[in-house]
Parts: structure tokens; sequence; C-alpha cells
């Protein structure tokens, strides 16, 4: 069954909803077997391995990067492939109100597309630890936990769709704004945005004309700039605080891309902090 994100979000966004059950399953190469799903909708969240699901006589892919959703009584088929141990979140909820006539989620099947996510999967196990506490503040937390799933869920599959690029872009050019004087990688930021390296080298060189270490560079280098008319702060205090860590290997990026070393443009252009702007 294909879905629509928006729609879905949209559902989610206006739907009163309780979380029944959190579960961590855990099945071994060749498990398969036939069952009626529980009294509850929920999606299943692979997180290790792979495994084939049949709901209604549909088949499903059910491993990471995928997020599979499943109607209450329903008839489901599974079987764990491959030569690994499978294991996944289940998540049960419960609808608390009638749902828009015509798009039923106590009804549905589908698989969303999300790709892996790192920030998705460090929810999940915030998810399943807080579900194991005692307290009565404990169902806020997980409906709060879960919610921030979804949100992340319906941006990651909204990212691997062509109307997403622009989205992704600003996602991910906002991250390295905020986070420039740390470690990014091509890996890391590919991973905490849920799609490919390769989708991302091709979004940015769709909205920015240069690929994602050249755009780090660049800003890095701006906000360099600015520091070096704004600080009196010694060269190496600067080169760290843009993230980079050789001054060296600073000074020399910074003459390739300004035609001129970073101390010699600090003294030129000490009085005039009004020079360059982004």
């Amino acid at each position: 069954m294909k879905v629509d994100i928006n729609r879905l979000a949209e559902h989610f966004a206006h739907t009163s909803f309780r979380i029944e059950e959190v579960y961590l399953c855990v099945r071994n190469p060749g498990d398969a077997g036939w069952q009626i799903t529980s009294p509850f909708p929920g999606f299943i969240f692979p997180l290790v391995g792979n495994a084939q699901f049949q709901f209604e006589n549909t088949l499903y892919s059910a491993k990471p990067g995928n997020v599979i959703h499943g109607g209450a009584n329903m008839s489901l088929d599974k079987c764990v492939t491959g030569k690994s141990k499978w294991e996944h979140l289940l998540v049960l909820y419960k609808i608390l109100e009638p749902e828009p006539e015509g798009f039923t989620l106590s009804n549905a099947h589908f698989e969303l597309s999300t790709g892996e996510n790192l920030r998705m999967t460090q929810l999940l196990q915030r998810l399943y630890q807080v579900s194991n506490c005692p307290g009565g503040i404990v169902s806020f937390h997980i409906e709060t936990l879960f919610r921030d799933i979804l949100d992340e869920m319906f941006m990651c599959v909204g990212n691997k769709t062509s109307g997403g690029a622009q989205s992704l872009f600003e996602q991910a050019t906002a991250y390295i704004h905020e986070y420039y004087m740390e470690p990014i990688t091509l890996t890391k930021l590919a991973e905490q945005n849920g799609v490919s390296q390769n989708r991302l080298v091709y979004v940015f060189r769709k909205y920015s004309g240069m690929g994602p270490g050249d755009y780090i560079l660049q800003y890095r280098l701006n906000r360099s700039r600015e520091l070096l008319l704004a600080s009196k702060a010694p060269l190496w205090e600067l080169v760290q605080a843009v993230g980079f860590s050789d001054p060296f290997h600073f000074s020399k990026v910074f003459k390739k891309h300004f035609g001129i070393p970073p101390s010699e443009f600090r003294k030129k252009n000490r009085n005039n902090t009004c020079l360059f702007h982004d």
C-alpha cells in the first residue's frame, strides 16, 4: 500500500493516540510463522538484520532503513532471511478518537523508506529504555519521544524524494552553521540526515554549486575572516574556533582562497569591520 507522507504527518498531527506497548524483539535466522496481529496498529522499526513481512498478501522488506506499519487484527506471515539475527522495535498504539473517513490507520499496512538514520536509532533506543522505567511520568516521556521519532521519520522520507531536496539542503547547512567548529565528515552528515552520501553531494551541488566538503571549508573560512577582524585572539586560538586543527594548514588554505595570509589580512583590514558579509 502506498501512503502520502504529507497526509500521514497531518493525520498524526491532529489525531489523539496513546502508546500501548514498546517491544524489543530478536529473532533467529530462518524463524518464520503466521499470526494475527495485535488489536492495535503499530510501527515496526528494524534495527539489525533482515526479514520479509507479508500483510494481507502484500510483501515488505523489514530491514534497517525501512519502517513498516501494520494494522490491527491483520493476517501476517514473516520470515527472517540471511545469516544474522533480526532485531526490531515494535511500537503499538491506540487511536483515541474517530479517524477521518478514507484514511484509517487501524486498517492500514505500508512501508516507508527512511534510509538508515543515526538520530532515529538513538531516539528508538531511548524510547525502549524509558518504556522500561517505573513512574507515572513515563507515559508522557514515551509519547514525547515517539512524536520525535515520527517527526524524524517524516523528515527522512521527505528528504528521499525529489521534493525534499531543498529541505535536505537547508537542514544540512543549518547543522553545518551550528557545528562548523567540530569535526564534520560526509559520512556523518549523510547519516545525520538519513540519506546516502551520493544524494547529499547531489543536493549540495544543486543548491550551492559545490560539494558538502567545499561548503564546510568555505563556511569555516568566512567565519575565520570575521574573527580575524573582530577578535584579538592569537591565530592558534582562532584556528581551533573555526574547526581547523593545524595553524599552518589553515594559513595555507586561507591564502589559497583569499590571496593573502591571515596575519596580513588582519593587519590590513583591522579597522574595517564591515568589510565582509555572508
